[in-house]
């Protein structure tokens, strides 16, 4: 005599809705300016003067990269320049 296994099927709970997963390709935007390295979205941050402060470091530390701050609701971008020394 073969024995059976028996499925057992998970209900979807459709009163509470689920929350939206986020990796690595997809992640929350929080804040209006985004700081961009090379291209690349790295932080936002609420406030232009944060955002610049934070692009202005690493541009110091990093001359080589191409640092700008994008606004997320006027669709701007302004490229963060060497600091005169």
């Amino acid at each position: 005599m073969a024995l059976r296994s028996k499925t057992i099927t998970k209900v979807a709970d459709l009163e509470s809705p689920s929350e939206e997963q986020f990796s690595q390709r997809k992640r929350p935007e929080t804040g209006r300016y985004r700081l961009q390295v090379d291209r690349q979205t790295k932080a936002s941050f609420p406030t232009y003067d944060a955002a610049e402060k934070a692009g202005i470091e690493i541009k110091s530390r990093h001359p080589v990269v191409h640092v700008a701050v994008y606004d997320a609701t006027d669709y701007e971008i302004r490229v963060i320049k060497v600091p005169a020394a």
